[in-house]
Order: structure tokens, then C-alpha cells, then sequence
């Protein structure tokens, strides 16, 4: 059972990481993350790093699929959402869809992202 659990997990993580870098940042079709990156970073090169934060997210899941060394990959997300969050909470608040409340889904996301990896993972491998 952990063993098929950790499978859609992980199919799930990739899939948010795919979504937001493809859809939310590369094809700008939710305007806000550009908005937040020109407010953070800057208007001069919102819309390129936007665009490249997207292809580092789709990179992500990627890598998520691909398996390979997947404690080093979820220290990874785990830092990264929790640094983008605690900047985006302090710095922009007002443009986040859920404002600060979006640090409680950050949080559950990493969460997810814990448990898969050193829970449900660990439990399959031995």
C-alpha cells in the first residue's frame, strides 16, 4: 500500500511542479506570478525570469519523475516553496490567491512532500 501511495504522490508533486511552471509562469496564463515577480525582483525582467522560474519548476518535476536521488530532490522543494512563500508572505501578500493563508498550503504541500519521501518511501525500501 505505501508503495502505491508513494507512486501517486509523487505523480501528484510532479504534477503541481508541471502546472505551475508550464501553465502559471511559461504560458502566463495566471498574469498574478509575473505580477509577483516584477514586485519582488523588479519590472525590468519580470516577464524573463518569470518565464525561467517556470522552466526550473517543470526541471523539478522532471527530476521528481525521474527518481533519481530523491532525498537530496525533496530537501529541494521543501527548501524552495519554503523560502518563495516566506518572501511572497512578507513581500507581497496582497497577490497571492489566498493571501497569507497561503502559507498554510505551502506548509501542507510540504508536508506531502516530507512524508512521501521520508515516510512512505522509506517504508517501501525496506
Amino acid at each position: 500500500m505505501n508503495r502505491k501511495t508513494n507512486k501517486i504522490l509523487t505523480f501528484c508533486i510532479a504534477t503541481i511542479w508541471i502546472a505551475n511552471g508550464l501553465f502559471c509562469k511559461v504560458l502566463n496564463l495566471v498574469p498574478r506570478h509575473e505580477q509577483i515577480v516584477a514586485r519582488i525582483l523588479g519590472d525590468n525582467f519580470a516577464k524573463p525570469l518569470t518565464i525561467i522560474i517556470g522552466f526550473l519548476e517543470i526541471i523539478m518535476a522532471v527530476w521528481i519523475l525521474s527518481g533519481y536521488k530523491t532525498k537530496l530532490n525533496a530537501v529541494t522543494q521543501i527548501l524552495v516553496v519554503a523560502t518563495m512563500n516566506t518572501f511572497e508572505f512578507i513581500l507581497v501578500p496582497d497577490l497571492l490567491l489566498w493571501g497569507k493563508l497561503n502559507s498554510l498550503f505551502a506548509f501542507l504541500f510540504i508536508l506531502v512532500v516530507y512524508s512521501n519521501e521520508f515516510y512512505l518511501n522509506r517504508k517501501q525500501k525496506n
